[in-house]
């Protein structure tokens, strides 16, 4: 299967759908948002991701539609709240994506409830003036190297659905995405989604949000069947390749993010001033 997976969407036929309300979408988070795990050398810092993916097919239906995407790898909830909160409120958006706190469960003496408080004033601030905001639960990843912090994850997750009912948002319910316990959903350092799991991700935004949208389901293909010693080697080269690394970041109390800026701070079309791709005309 093609690693990008790069469709360009294409534009609805007329008439095939009331557009939706929004005019302006600002994503906050992390690496998540960000689109590690979905590398592509067409869009903006050279990653892609669900959000990238949703925005596209948003501004189909829109000529007046505008994105930005304030999400930074490595982010700490209390880093996204405070660096990014007031930058996204300045762009004045009607949609907002906020995915924070992965990156804190993960971490020793990870506390879903009180990371959760933090959550939740941030939420209080980003629907003081009615946008739309859309919170994501964190994926049953029982398969992955973050299965060990799986009842950490399933304890914020409730805790999100309070703050969602709370403040009138929307859950994008990673957890109930069951398509994403199949490991070619994740990227090869295991901790990020790959284009596939970004693109199934994509899809379920849009049906949260109601949207209709040209995406189509993608299956992974049947894996050869590996013998111990393979996975084994496997699991010596992620450890040494990812692994390690990741653990001295967190020593040096470095982060992946140290010297990253936002790929889009300010809102724009997402296409530029063109038609979209493989639009013609």
């Amino acid at each position: 299967m093609n690693r990008n997976l790069y469709q360009p969407p294409e534009p609805h036929p007329a008439g095939n759908a009331t557009p939706h309300p929004w005019t302006r979408y600002v994503a906050l988070g992390d690496s998540f948002t960000e689109g590690i795990g979905d590398p592509n050398p067409e869009s903006v810092g050279g990653n892609r991701g669900w959000a990238d993916r949703v925005a596209e097919e948003l501004a189909l239906s829109r000529e007046d539609f505008a994105y930005a995407n304030l999400a930074v790898r490595g982010r700490l909830l209390h880093q996204i709240v405070d660096q990014q909160v007031e930058p996204a409120l300045a762009l004045r958006p009607d949609l907002i994506t906020i995915s924070a706190g992965g990156n804190d469960l993960i971490r020793p003496g990870g506390d879903p409830d009180r990371l959760a408080e933090q959550l939740d004033s941030a939420v209080e601030q980003l629907s003081a003036d009615h946008a739309t905001v859309v919170l994501f639960t964190g994926p049953d990843a029982r398969e992955s190297v973050l299965g060990n912090f799986r009842s950490r994850t399933a304890i914020f997750n409730e805790n999100l659905r309070i703050i969602a009912a709370r403040h009138d948002a929307l859950i994008a319910d990673l957890w109930a995405l069951r398509q994403l316990v199949d490991m070619q959903m994740w990227d090869g350092d295991r901790l990020h989604f790959s284009p596939l799991g970004h693109h199934t991700i994509a899809m379920m935004v849009l049906e949260t949000l109601a949207v209709p949208h040209s995406l189509t389901p993608l299956k992974p293909q049947p894996l050869p069947h590996k013998s111990w010693r393979a996975a084994r080697t496997e699991d010596l080269v992620w450890a040494k390749v990812y692994f390690v690394p990741w653990v001295l970041r967190r020593l040096r109390r470095q982060s992946a993010g140290d010297d990253i800026l936002a790929k889009r701070p300010d809102a724009a079309p997402i296409f530029g001033p063109g038609m979209p791709p493989g639009a013609g005309g």
